[in-house]
């Protein structure tokens, strides 16, 4: 029984104390005066009464009602139902609100507080004051207190004659009972009469309407939102005009709690004077008048529900996570339902005539029926997670959250999990866990009703009736006597309030209430006390939860086979087994990887385990081990599958003898897992014990009890911990004092049997093996975070002294083990102290715990010591034999193999991937460290491969990234650490260090690995140590004392260029630009020659070349000799101007300018520049250019005779200069004004060296073209820049050529004209005309007559703001090019494109390419291709182009050399290549050195792959048009990776000059005695080509003079092969010494007389070698020879002489006449685009022989000497320096006296005339072998009689000379005599004309 009302309080308006016009509330009277002693008076209702304030109102409004809630600090709730009326204000409440009501009105009309106007106007303004009748109560019966403060407030208005007093007495003495569906009649002794029903359950909330009104007034989905919000923890705030509103929606949200209590703030009705309260950090329900609602918005956090409004404002901070699915669309269907029954039926044809519609206290009950099903749903099962930790004296509960997740399926859910960590949950488990307590409508539906549901989730109807069951239950809840409602109380009458009333509300006599409330006070107290009668039972705990969602269970359908596999390993295991467990390893890991198959591993490891202790042999302990661990790897720190809590009684009785007296136990093994460090599992894992043990206590005193009755024990068994709980709790009442006291030490004494027994298994899996692997450990387990992690409830006690002594400690490390040891302690004192308090154990007990962890861990750590000193005796498990690597001669060991782990890296091939094959990697081996290369060398850890051996290494000189990992464990022990190493080779060894391997030695390997990756000194690589004897470090003694001369030379030469420039400036002409007549006419002739502006020459800064000293010669004979003036010579391109008699009609001359390096030092010592320009000249012209790279020529085309020229970017001044705007120059820019008319002159000398363009006005420009291409955009005649803007942008056109080529026959329709994109080429601001596919040009007619001399291509960004000049007769094409860093940035993603680090989660080939698209390599490459394309065609149509990008020696080398290889097919052979690489490359100065990083200088930079690029362009083309290069793709690979990876010396330094000084440039010439390491990489290709065809393409069938135009775009592009293969069985195949295994034994009978054994054998991808496993068949057959003339002990013919006579043989057999046309095949059945096909083969005439056509195709009728040369030609050229001297091949032969190529001497040389191959060759002596030297006579234009030459043999007549003149250059040759001279000429010729 309780009291109805607690207080009745009358509360009047009042002045404010700081008289600020706003009145307060004051307490007038209260009853009764004094506070009861079970409920004190609550403080604050004034405030309460009248949430908007306190204010006078102008108009009698009518009286309100409605009911706040008051919390007090005990969280018991108040109503207090507030009746406000208003009266006539005081004259006192008048005068000191006189002003306050001015300013209200004034304010009226501003929308301030102003009230309505009254109805019924009163007298002089008169104000009404509010009063208001509060009654507090700790009851919730709104309509009683409404009827009761109604009742008193119509008797004072309507003055009925009854005493105001007794009412109010017999209200506060009224006495209800509380729960159990009683009913009570009560008056208040005025004639009235009420019903109160009590619910039957007073734990189920009454909610009136207020749900069903709270769903009409926002919707389903945003009560929904609400409903999360409050159970997740977040703010909630209520806003609306309606207090009464305000309240029902409060509690209409709690009632759907149910059955969860709100536990944080909960304020319906907040007062403004409170609202500061908004801001609070915790949690809260509140509502707020909406008039305040802009005080609200500035609320970040808060979530705003406004009711009148109907909507719920979530902040963007905010996130509320719904309910998990299916369970959000299933209510939210089911709310629809009831909410809108009308919805179903909305759309038939035919609807029933009425429906029925609940009321709305049904509907109501309804809604609330929904959610309880809804909570029935989630938290079905959860008393299985219940722990009871103690039952006597009060029950102690704990929640298993983990296991609770993982068995619903919801670890990721993200709504559950914060309500199950919530308070509100807590509160849940506290109050419902309890086994024996009083049930309700919530515990029968979650452990009876939820299969029902499950059931019903397919049949709405059903779910309907269902909901509609439970409303009834909770409707009969409320209304217990639906029929009883005989009320009878009076009201007011209407208007009443507008009335005048007689008198104010009166005071009340305190005496007479305090006397009525005493009397009755006295008369209960006689009476017994009323106990709340509880019908207490045993909580049903219903059946085993299961996972919402029924899918995630069945994830394996071949589960049942993987538990089989995993039980017969297990018994393999312990019957000693080892071969088939073996077996059955890597199946069994597989499987482990589900949570099926890891439970039964732990129920089948328990079966073997016998009296907790279980000692096994090395073997078996090893394979126990890595299941456990493998098992233990998924799991997460919480542990929600109790995998971790299975393994833990395992891991302690496992165990293997080391020694006598030293036990090995699992623990140690298997320690490296994140969840032994969380103490949540901990806790978890003691509370189960804990409830195991109580179950056992109690069971085992039951069973002594009832020990005759013998067949009840199995039902004991059966009880569950809760039912034993339950039955305990049942009897404890009955139980004597002693007896409970006893039970109470037994609890107590078994929770702290078990902290002690916890703090040794903590300790176990907390302390290493090994204390060197603290640090580590603690990292991985995270004991460093627990240092910080606060507990609650921890005690006062020696915990806190412990734990300060530690934490408080100096920043010095102690000895690892004193700090890992003092972290565990630490972590298992916090632990202990927590559980013990939360599970009541004693003070003393907590004490002497305290005392004894200490202890505990340093006994473990002095037994593991023992442990870990035998287990490092013991032998190693299994691991296998470490390979030795095989070694290049010269390459050292650094460090000796430290045993690794390889791991998977991404690339599926090695894993076994979709492309076939095995699972090669993890591979379990070494890596070895050597003075070259890093290299792994192991075998596959998956015993299913079988003995392969895996090798990957790549150069030290290639490494780009090395970053330390953290690994999981493969198969093997686990290990420590990992290493990760990047190579620009296209390599990654992902590596993790073995156990064995100690941190010093990684570290050591680390070091070391740096030091030779970034030498001080490019001297300390791997190209010059190798072979030599002296230390690294210190330059070697020759190079120092290599060219003292030259390098003083150059000293003083730049001194003097120095003090010669800064007087420069005065010596000057000033520079006028020409006037504007002048502008248009070509420049007269002495302006022509005058190129030298300076008035007087400079012969300190420059050495004229008549004057050179002896040094200079020398130096001048060793620049002459380089591969530059080789090709300048063959090109045609001129001579030393002094040295020989050239006429001063060639257009170009070789300067020695730069022979010192003086003027530009990343430059070649010789270069080629107009005839014109003076030397002296040279010097200015170079300060308009970056690094001083002025234009130089380096390529002219033999058929336009235009030029090539490159350069660097400019500077501000220079061409950029020409074209400024024409304003007067001022006098101090004479200087740069004398450069840039230098720079003018220099172009224009260039552009007068052409002869089609000497003669000619400058009119010639783009203009013509451009503009008729335009469209309707026709630029004016002064837009002279033209663009070659975005290559991926707009397309331009393209003209076509009388000759050239489009490649790439893998394109498919190619009639309508060329197809493909060029990108916009030589785009102005619009596109010429619409793209193609691939890259063709769209008009044939694209180039007009009218072009530029000389184009340059600049970049963009340096010619921004140029005002063109329409008259000059060069024009700028700006380009946008990319920069070295974007190609830095670019080549990293292409590298993790191709090798990612890490396997992908799902491999498929969109997401190569997709990070393929994203590196953005192709795209560079394509625009590259696209400038090469553009410029070669420029040059063809006749036009010179001068590339003038960057710096001169990256972008530029790039675009310059492809155009070479474009445009001449010489450069498509291996010499030409060869000699393309030296010249442009090495002798112009590209930063190899620096792009390489090769030092430790460099080593910011990073590596920068621009050669690289490079060749993958080369790549491109070649793929393109296979016959047209001499190279095939390897050569290609193989130069690609020696580039980087410093074994030759070709491709280390920056310059030729920084050669000279290292003494590099020509060490070769001569020094070397006996064999040597190749030092140049060419040699080495020389030497390797003699043995092995593999750099020669055998489709190699050049067409004469071709001009190639690949295809450009990116879809045209392929993926060189180069990033993306691998050969595992010997590494990288570029190091030939080593790719080459030992050779397969010939296929013979074997031994047993078997039959022979077959030589077929599987080709694994990504193992073996596929070219040298499966050769082509032309390697094929040439080896046959090979080993056929072996066997027939003839001496095996080169392979270069068979291919070549295959070829001779092939070309007379397709001529019947030997002169007549190509055989038919040849004619007309090949179309015309057939080089990209391949070889084609034919039937001979004879027989089937095999023929190969790889000839130039003529038509049927060419029989013109010219047509027969070309298809006389073949590629002996350059090949046959490898002939060898056959007597039977010798036709005519004798001395002759051969002058050398440019500036080289006469030689006698030995000749030899062969008419079969067609060859002159010449050898140093008869005897020779070695060729040194071939003509070939297809070339051989005329022999004609010759003059002696400067140098020829003095003796000799001048009629012994004569010359051979072939398409290359002309052979001056001497004979003895005249006679032998005319025999010569005689055979030469008769040869060929026998041709």
């Amino acid at each position: 029984m309780a009291r109805l009302a607690d207080y009745f309080v009358l509360v009047a308006f009042g002045p404010h104390p700081r008289g600020n016009g706003e009145g307060q509330g004051q307490i007038l009277q209260r009853f009764p005066e004094k506070d009861w002693e079970d409920s004190p008076f609550p403080q604050g209702i004034e405030l309460f009464c009248q949430p908007s304030g306190w204010q006078l109102c102008p108009e009698r409004s009518p009286p309100t009602f409605f009911v706040a809630v008051l919390t007090d600090i005990n969280s018991e709730r108040h109503y207090c139902a507030c009746l406000t009326f208003w009266e006539p204000a005081e004259p006192t409440q008048e005068a000191m609100c006189t002003e306050d009501a001015a300013a209200r009105e004034g304010e009226a009309d501003e929308g301030g507080s102003g009230q309505l106007s009254p109805a019924v106007p009163s007298p002089r303004g008169q104000l009404f004051a509010p009063k208001t009748l509060v009654l507090v109560s700790r009851l919730d019966h709104v309509e009683v207190f409404r009827n009761s403060l109604g009742l008193i407030y119509t008797i004072h208005v309507e003055g009925l004659g009854v005493d105001l007093e007794s009412v109010v007495g017999n209200l506060l003495t009224c006495i209800i009972p509380l729960a159990g569906g009683s009913q009570r009649t009560i008056s208040l002794g005025a004639g009235d009469r009420q019903v109160i029903q009590t619910p039957l359950t007073d734990s189920l909330p009454v909610s009136r309407c207020s749900v069903a009104l709270l769903f009409h007034q926002l919707g389903i989905t945003n009560v929904l939102s609400l409903f999360c919000a409050a159970l997740t923890e977040h703010k909630v705030l209520f806003l609306s005009r309606s207090y009464q509103r305000l309240s029902d929606a409060c509690r209409g949200l709690l009632a759907l709690l149910f059955p969860l209590r709100y536990s944080f703030t909960y304020v319906p009705i907040l007062p403004a004077q409170l609202l500061e309260v908004l801001s609070t950090p915790t949690p809260f329900i509140i509502g707020v008048n909406a008039a305040f609602q802009a005080e609200t918005q500035e609320l970040l956090d808060v979530i705003v529900a406004d009711l009148d409004g109907g909507t719920v404002t979530v902040p963007e901070c905010v996130h509320i996570p719904p309910l998990p699915e299916p369970l959000q669309s299933q209510t939210h269907s089911v709310l629809s339902m009831v909410l809108d029954p009308d919805l179903e039926l909305a759309d038939l044809a035919f609807p029933p005539a009425t429906t029925s519609t609940s009321s709305l206290k049904m509907q109501d009950k309804e809604l609330r029926a929904v959610f309880l099903r809804l909570f029935a749903q989630l938290l079905q099962g959860y008393r299985w997670c219940l722990h009871m930790v103690r039952i006597h004296p009060e029950p102690v509960i704990r929640f298993h959250k983990a296991a609770f997740l993982g068995q619903r399926g919801l670890v990721e859910d993200d709504f559950l999990t914060k309500v199950l960590e919530g308070m509100a949950f807590a509160g849940f488990v506290s109050e419902r866990g309890a086994p024996y307590r009083p049930t309700d409508l919530f515990d029968e539906l979650v452990a009876h009703e939820v299969t029902r549901m499950r059931a019903d989730e397919s049949h709405p109807q059903r779910v309907l009736h269902h909901v509609k069951e439970l409303a009834e239950q909770l409707y009969r809840n409320e209304n217990p006597y639906p029929a009883v409602a005989m009320h009878k109380v009076q009201r007011p009458g209407e208007a009443s309030h507008l009335r005048r009333a007689p008198r104010p509300f009166p005071r009340l006599d305190e005496g007479l209430v305090q006397w009525i409330v005493d009397q009755a006070t006295a008369k209960t107290q006689g009476a017994p006390p009323a106990v709340k009668a509880e019908r207490r039972t045993t909580v049903p705990s219903g059946p085993p939860m299961t996972a919402i969602l029924e899918q995630s269970s069945g994830l394996h359908g071949n589960s049942a086979r993987r538990l089989e596999v995993v039980r017969n390993c297990i018994s393999y295991v312990f019957e000693g087994k080892m071969l088939e467990a073996k077996k059955l390893f890597p199946a069994v890991l597989r499987a482990l990887k589900g949570r099926a198959a890891r439970r039964c591993l732990t129920q089948e490891l328990h079966l073997h385990v016998q009296q907790n202790r279980a000692v096994l042999d090395h073997q078996q302990f090893d394979f126990v081990v890595r299941m456990m661990n493998c098992c233990l790897q998924d799991c997460t720190s919480l542990d929600e599958h109790s995998i971790a809590a299975a393994l833990l009684p395992l891991v302690t009785a496992f165990c293997r003898k080391l020694s006598p007296g030293v036990t090995q136990f699992a623990y140690s093994c298997v320690q490296e897992h994140v969840v032994w460090s969380t103490p949540q599992f901990w806790e978890a894992m003691f509370y189960g014990d804990v409830q195991t043990h109580l179950r056992a206590l109690y069971l085992e005193h039951a069973e002594d009890q009832d020990s005759p009755q013998v067949g009840e024990a199995p039902t004991q068994e059966e009880r569950s911990a809760l039912d034993v709980a339950s039955e305990q709790r049942r009897l404890w009442p009955t139980l004597s004092r002693e007896k409970q006291q006893e039970l109470v030490q037994k609890e107590e004494s078994t929770v702290f049997s078990q902290a002690i027994h916890y703090a040794n298994r903590m300790s176990y899996l907390l302390l290493p093996l090994d204390s060197s692997k603290s640090r580590l450990l603690r990292e991985r387990a995270g004991l460093g975070d627990l240092e910080s992690a606060s507990n609650s409830l921890v005690t006062s006690s020696m915990a806190g002294s412990v734990a300060e002594s530690y934490d408080t400690e100096s920043g010095f490390e102690d000895a690892d083990t004193c700090d890992v040891a003092g972290a565990v302690v630490r972590f298992i004192n916090r632990f202990v102290d927590k559980v013990c308090t939360e599970s009541g154990v004693t003070s003393d007990h907590l004490k002497g715990l305290h005392v004894m962890v200490p202890d505990v861990v340093q006994m473990h750590i002095e037994t593991l010591e023992a442990v870990r000193r035998e287990s490092m005796r013991l032998p190693p498990i299994r691991k296998p034999k470490l390979l030795r690597p095989r070694l290049l001669p010269g390459e050292e060991c650094v460090l000796d193999g430290l045993r690794v782990y390889l791991l998977p890296d991404g690339r599926e091939e090695g894993s076994g991937g979709s492309g076939g094959g095995p699972a090669l990697l993890p591979a379990e081996g070494a890596v070895f460290l050597t003075t070259y290369r890093v290299i792994f060398t192991g075998m596959p850890t998956d015993p299913l491969v079988g003995e392969q051996v895996v090798v990957r290494s790549f150069p030290v000189a290639a490494l780009t990234k090395e970053k330390r990992i953290s690994v999981q464990s493969p198969v093997e022990q686990f290990l420590q650490d990992g290493l990760q190493l990047r190579s620009c080779t296209f390599q990654l060894l992902k590596m993790a260090f073995d156990d064995e391997v100690g941190s010093d030695s990684a570290e050591l390997f680390r070091k070391q690995l740096h030091k030779l990756r970034y030498p001080l000194d490019i001297r300390d690589t791997f190209a010059f140590t190798l072979g030599s004897a002296h230390a690294p470090g210190q330059p070697p003694r020759a190079s120092k004392d290599k060219s003292p001369s030259l390098r003083t030379l150059s000293w003083n030469l730049v001194k003097n260029a120095k003090k010669t420039i800064g007087r420069q400036h005065v010596t000057r002409k000033k520079y006028n630009p020409p006037s504007w007549e002048h502008r248009g006419q070509p420049p007269s002739e002495d302006q022509e020659d005058e190129i030298s502006v300076s008035e007087e020459p400079e012969p300190s800064t420059l050495t004229p070349s008549l004057a050179l000293k002896p040094s200079d010669r020398m130096t001048m004979s060793s620049l002459v000799e380089r591969a530059c003036c080789r090709d300048y010579q063959r090109l045609g391109l001129g001579t030393l101007s002094s040295s020989l008699s050239r006429a001063k009609s060639e257009p170009f001359r070789i300067s020695p300018v730069n022979r010192m390096y003086a003027i530009c030092r990343s430059y070649p010592g010789l270069l080629i520049v107009p005839q014109s320009v003076q030397d002296n000249a040279l010097q200015r012209v170079s300060r308009c250019y970056r690094q001083n790279r002025f234009p130089v020529v380096c390529w002219r085309s033999g058929r336009s005779k235009a030029v090539l020229l490159r350069s660097g970017g400019l500077h501000g001044k220079g061409v950029v200069g020409l074209f400024k705007a024409q304003n007067a120059p001022s006098p101090g820019q004479s200087q740069a004004d004398s450069s840039s008319l230098e720079q003018e002159k220099y172009l224009q000398a260039v552009v007068n060296s052409m002869p089609r363009y000497a003669d000619t006005s400058g009119r010639n420009t783009l203009s013509g073209f451009s503009s008729a291409h335009m469209g309707s955009h026709v630029p004016s005649p002064r837009a002279r820049v033209t663009t070659l803007s975005n290559p991926m942008a707009a397309s331009a056109s393209r003209w076509t050529a009388p000759q050239g080529k489009w490649g790439s026959v893998r394109v498919s329709g190619r009639s309508g004209g060329l197809s493909g994109d060029v990108g916009s080429r030589l785009a102005g601001r619009d596109a010429l005309s619409p793209p193609q596919a691939n890259g063709a040009p769209p008009d044939p007619g694209f180039l007009r007559p009218q072009r530029a001399a000389l184009y340059i291509i600049g970049d963009k960004a340096q010619l921004k703001g140029v005002r063109p000049d329409p008259l000059q007769q060069w024009e700028l094409v700006p380009i946008e090019v990319f920069e070295a860093r974007q190609v830095k940035a670019s080549f990293k993603k292409l590298l993790k494109a191709c090798i990612p680090g890490y396997p992908a989660l799902e491999p498929s080939p969109a997401t190569f390419l997709r990070s393929l698209e994203d590196s953005e390599w192709l795209t560079q490459v394509h625009k590259l291709l696209q400038v090469s394309v553009l410029v070669a065609e420029l040059l063809h149509s006749g036009s010179s182009v001068l590339v003038s990008l960057e710096d001169g020696w990256d972008v530029t080398t790039q675009v310059v050399s492809l155009v070479q290889l474009l445009s001449d097919p010489f450069y498509r052979t291996l010499e030409g290549f060869r000699l393309l690489v030296e010249k442009e490359w090495l002798s112009f100065g590209h930063r190899f050195s620096h792009r390489g990083a090769h030092t430790l200088a460099g080593q910011s930079s990073g590596f920068t792959p621009v050669f690289l690029q490079f060749l993958d362009c080369v790549h491109q083309v070649h793929l393109q048009f296979p016959m047209e290069f001499e190279f095939s793709s390897f050569y290609l690979k193989f130069l690609g990776y020696h580039h980087v990876s410093c074994r030759f010396r070709t491709f280390l330094l920056d310059s030729d000059y920084e050669r000279i000084e290292l003494g590099l440039l020509y060490e070769e010439k001569g020094e070397r005695k006996g064999p040597q390491a190749c030092r140049s990489v060419w040699e080495y290709v020389e030497r390797l080509s003699r043995r092995t065809p593999v750099f020669y393409n055998y489709m190699y069938a050049p067409e004469d003079a071709e001009v190639l135009r690949p295809y450009s775009n990116v879809s045209n592009l392929k993926v060189w092969d180069f990033y993306t293969e691998e050969t595992l069985a010997q590494g990288p195949p570029y190091d030939w010494e080593l790719a080459q295994g030992p050779p397969e034994p010939p296929e013979e009978e074997r031994p047993d007389g078997g039959a022979p054994q077959s030589r077929r054998r599987v080709v694994w991808p990504c193992y073996d070698s596929r070219p040298r496993a499966q050769p082509d068949a032309i390697s094929r057959l040439l080896e046959e020879l090979q080993r056929l003339e072996t066997e027939l002990g003839r001496p095996p013919e080169r392979w270069k002489d068979t291919w070549d006579r295959v070829k001779a043989a092939q070309r007379l057999e397709g001529r019947p006449d030997g002169r007549g046309t190509p055989s038919s095949l040849l004619v007309s059945s090949v179309p015309h685009h057939r080089r990209s096909l391949g070889v084609y083969l034919q039937e001979g005439p004879v027989g089937s022989t095999l023929s190969l056509s790889l000839d130039s195709d003529q038509s049927g009728g060419s029989t013109t000497s010219g047509s027969r040369q070309a298809a006389r030609r073949s590629t002996s050229t350059l090949y046959s320096q490898f002939q060898t001297a056959e007597r039977e091949n010798r036709s005519y032969e004798g001395t002759l006296y051969k002058k050398g190529a440019f500036m080289k001497p006469w030689k006698a040389r030995w000749f030899v005339l062969d008419k079969t191959k067609h060859q002159l060759r010449y050898y140093d002596h008869r005897v020779d072998t070695q060729c040194k030297g071939v003509i070939d006579l297809a070339e051989v234009e005329a022999v004609a009689p010759g003059t002696p030459a400067m140098g020829a043999p003095k003796t000799v007549d001048e009629k012994a000379f004569f010359d051979v003149k072939t398409t290359r250059r002309v052979y001056n040759f001497c004979a003895q005599d005249v006679p032998s001279a005319q025999q010569w000429v005689d055979q030469i010729q008769g040869c060929l004309s026998d041709a």
